[in-house]
């Protein structure tokens, strides 16, 4: 069985490989949203994308149940990553102040900002786990290697 970082490190590379060539967003997020989920099937309950749209995020692409449309800036984990311009890792989201819930069989979670060239975010990717303290600082370090992957194909 492969550790976390060996899963993440052949994701990495799957993920550059994927996506190249294609420039269409929801295209992108909607096979990456994919990968990830098929990559931790166990620990992601839920896996998707939000887009900064309108001075909100809107929800994209996703793997999993049913999510929220609208989140506002700085509201919830999703908000608060995209305010701050920081991952999110949240081992606990009931003790998470303002934790919009969207299904309540989210546990733990992890939201990690995708920024553009000119500094601003972009959108985030959002993952949820049934379990608490499934996310820790390596996935915080590849997912974040990830959003830069995105950031570069869709040219942001």
């Amino acid at each position: 069985m492969e550790n976390k970082k060996e899963k993440y490190e052949l994701l990495c590379k799957q993920v550059e490989q994927l996506i190249a060539g294609e420039t269409d967003e929801m295209a992108v997020f909607s096979n990456v949203a994919a990968a990830l989920k098929d990559a931790f099937p166990q620990e992601y309950f839920w896996v998707g994308f939000y887009r900064v749209v309108d001075n909100e995020l809107l929800l994209g692409p996703f793997q999993g149940s049913v999510a929220c449309y609208h989140i506002g800036y700085g509201k919830g984990v999703c908000g608060t990553a995209w305010a701050t311009g920081k991952t999110q890792v949240v081992p606990d989201v009931e003790q998470f102040p303002g934790h919009i819930a969207c299904s309540s069989l989210s546990r733990s979670e992890i939201v990690v900002p995708i920024f553009g060239v000119d500094g601003l975010v972009h959108g985030v990717i959002d993952i949820d786990s049934t379990e608490l303290a499934t996310f820790d600082m390596t996935d915080a370090c590849y997912l974040e290697k990830i959003a830069k992957i995105l950031a570069k194909q869709l040219q942001y």
